[in-house]
């Protein structure tokens, strides 16, 4: 059976068929930048270069020959859309409204609006005001448009390649970019960039740590809420969340790419981190229980 005809995540453990989906999306999958060529690095070998890139924060356009290059403007793509990817884009629209219901509620309890985020769909390559999101860029929270970038092709690699699988592990995912958002929105993330633009590049990666876990903990929060309010996620959704904080923790991947950990160039946080503070969010559901720029103890 092609990857392309399988049901996505392979799993139905995560409710989420049938019900409703967020009208925040903006779904670029038919488009590709101009340019983009398809030779090169096939399938997974393109996958594994491009998650070390991301992961350990390197560079990797480099080493694709061209495959992520182009003119910048967005012109029709003649590559169809397959099951899978249908299956992954009706998924993220659910998962992105219950975040959006979620965060409404919390927001409101604390005499505030919440203002969502659209979420950029897209396959290969697209441009953004912080940069070309990209399989080299993974997932990621851009502040200036308010969007997330999401490559669904990702989930492949979470699952297939960092040992991450099920729904809620791709929730997660998601629901940690949106955490990105509640950050820009509460006036945090503008607040600590900032400060970043003017530290060393060891303060500004210890902020940055700080920044993740904190998105894991709200993260935590919202798994939280989403399970009291729909009903939707069990102990074994919640089970593969935290598998997936252990999996992209920055100690576990440069273990996995081969290269010893290296605390100081630590951006996202440890496996343990990660883990501790996802729980910590679902065990509180509580934003003041994610400070973490007031402790030492990450």
């Amino acid at each position: 059976m092609d990857r392309g005809d399988r049901q996505f995540g392979g799993f139905q453990d995560m409710r989420w068929q049938g019900r409703r989906g967020s009208s925040n999306i903006e779904d670029r999958r038919g488009m590709r930048m101009g340019g983009v060529g398809g030779a090169g690095l096939g399938g997974f070998g393109l996958l594994a270069v491009l998650a070390i890139g991301y992961f350990l924060g390197i560079d990797v356009t480099p080493l694709l020959n061209g495959q992520m290059g182009g003119s910048g403007e967005m012109v029709q793509s003649d590559v169809p859309l397959t099951e899978a990817d249908k299956q992954a884009g009706q998924f993220v629209s659910v998962t992105l409204a219950d975040t959006e219901e979620i965060w409404s509620d919390t927001f409101r309890q604390m005499n505030r609006t919440y203002h969502p985020a659209t979420l950029v769909l897209f396959k290969q390559v697209t441009p953004s005001p912080c940069g070309n999101a990209s399989g080299a860029t993974g997932p990621f929270y851009c502040p200036i448009d308010k969007k997330v970038y999401l490559d669904t092709e990702f989930f492949t690699t979470l699952s297939q390649r960092l040992g991450a699988g099920g729904d809620f592990a791709a929730a997660y995912v998601v629901a940690h970019e949106v955490a990105h958002h509640v950050q820009d929105e509460l006036g945090i993330l503008e607040k600590v960039n900032n400060v970043r633009q003017q530290s060393s590049q060891t303060v500004s990666n210890d902020l940055s740590v700080r920044i993740e876990l904190q998105a894991d903990c709200f993260s935590g929060i919202w798994a939280r809420q989403a399970s009291s309010k729909f009903g939707t996620i069990d102990r074994q959704d919640l089970l593969e969340a935290i598998n997936a904080a252990k999996q992209i923790g920055d100690d576990t991947l440069m273990r996995n790419a081969g290269q010893a950990p290296m605390p100081e160039a630590f951006t996202h946080g440890t496996s343990e981190q990660r883990q501790r503070w996802l729980v910590r969010g679902m065990e509180s559901g509580k934003i003041d229980a994610c400070d973490t720029f007031s402790t030492d103890q990450l």
